[in-house]
């Protein structure tokens, strides 16, 4: 087992939350702030873990932390993928691949997502993995990153989780299932002669083995590259919401950030007042992108 590094980790971590404005995280610096980077406080925060074990990592007393911790805290730091590199080595553990399914959202992203933090915004992988979300996302949609196994994969949850589909108008429910499923045919093609080529197609073959509908729109053979698009989502606390959807994608097509802005006045009202409602009303909602 490779070593922990604890004072090389506990003072990597200190330095690089003392290195963050509060403002780069979306948070509002207060009259009563002594010092210009973030508390500790604020990092359990954003990473969603305790802030005593920010504390441990950060005195050195804490155990080895797990690779679902470290991926957490470099979301949280904004860390570049050196720095998330450097991060996973001093505390014993290989770093994820470069390649693979690039399930560490970009840093330039995650930034984004901060600065439109009143809209709601999703990085994905080239495959539906929900990467990052922002806060307004969170409540439009709930918290994706909460997922596991295959569910991390928006079109795992879309073909076989019939709460994914009640989100959304019925309406629109095949046009989003098409469209889902070209992407997917885009992304596998993306992959062909490629390491991570048989991770794509493991997931075509278990969403083949489970669901008619994918398997029926798969046969088809239809490749379009997700791009603009407009969804209506039901939402159980405010109602229907009219969203049109921007989407941004890297250079290598990993990765893409989708940007949900309402589309009629009646939307953009309810969107406020799911920002004034807040995540507390509805915990543990699930809207479903499709």
């Amino acid at each position: 087992m490779t070593p922990v590094h604890r004072d090389q980790l506990a003072d990597f971590l200190r330095r690089r939350r003392e290195a963050i404005r509060p403002a780069e995280v979306g948070l509002t610096e207060g009259p009563r702030r002594r010092t210009s980077g973030l508390r500790r406080e604020e990092v359990a925060m954003l990473a969603g873990m305790s802030t005593d074990y920010v504390v441990r990592l950060e005195q050195g007393r804490s155990s080895q932390p797990s690779t679902q911790l470290l991926g957490a805290l470099a979301r949280a730091l904004r860390l570049s993928a050196d720095e998330r590199d450097h991060l996973f080595r001093l505390a014993g553990h290989q770093p994820p691949p470069a390649s693979g399914s690039a399930r560490q959202a970009r840093a330039g992203l995650v930034r984004l997502l901060d600065l439109i933090d009143g809209t709601p915004a999703v990085v994905l992988s080239d495959l539906g993995e929900t990467l990052a979300q922002n806060r307004a996302a969170v409540l439009l949609m709930g918290d994706h990153g909460a997922f596991t196994g295959d569910d991390r994969y928006l079109l795992h949850r879309w073909f076989t989780d019939p709460d994914a589909l009640a989100a959304h108008a019925p309406e629109e429910r095949e046009r989003h299932s098409r469209s889902l499923v070209a992407d997917l045919r885009a992304a596998v093609g993306r992959r062909v002669g490629t390491a991570d080529e048989a991770v794509a197609n493991r997931l075509v073959g278990r969403l083949s083995a489970l669901s008619a509908d994918f398997r029926r729109l798969w046969a088809g053979h239809e490749v379009a590259v997700r791009a603009v698009d407009r969804k209506t989502l039901l939402h159980p606390a405010v109602g229907r919401l009219v969203m049109d959807c921007e989407t941004l994608v890297t250079p290598d097509q990993r990765q893409l950030l989708l940007v949900l802005t309402p589309a009629d006045a009646e939307s953009r009202e309810r969107l406020d007042l799911l920002r004034v409602l807040g995540v507390e009303e509805f915990p543990g909602r699930q809207v479903h992108l499709g």
